[in-house]
């Protein structure tokens, strides 16, 4: 069977893709992946430390204010959100 040169060019192409996409990442792309849990995981240790998800909506001014207030805090914006609600809840 003969093949026109456009034919083994394309079926050339198709093989270097198959070939590109079954290779593994190199592991210098991979490493800030390898240290964050997946979610499944995530959720556990979640539910391991007694956290609750809990989603709301607020104006946009608030949730600037509060992004810019968890810029600075230590624990983020969970933490800070978690501090102010206990102090205004009592």
């Amino acid at each position: 069977m003969n093949m026109k040169k456009t034919d083994l060019d394309r079926l050339a192409g198709l093989k270097l893709d198959g070939q590109m996409r079954g290779a593994a990442v190199l592991a210098r792309f991979g490493q800030g992946a390898a240290q964050l849990p997946d979610r499944k995981e995530q959720r556990r240790i979640d539910s391991a430390a007694g956290l609750v998800p809990f989603a709301c909506k607020l104006p946009a001014e608030l949730t600037q204010r509060l992004r810019d207030g968890a810029a600075a805090h230590a624990g983020g914006i969970n933490g800070l959100v978690a501090e102010l609600l206990s102090k205004s809840l009592g």
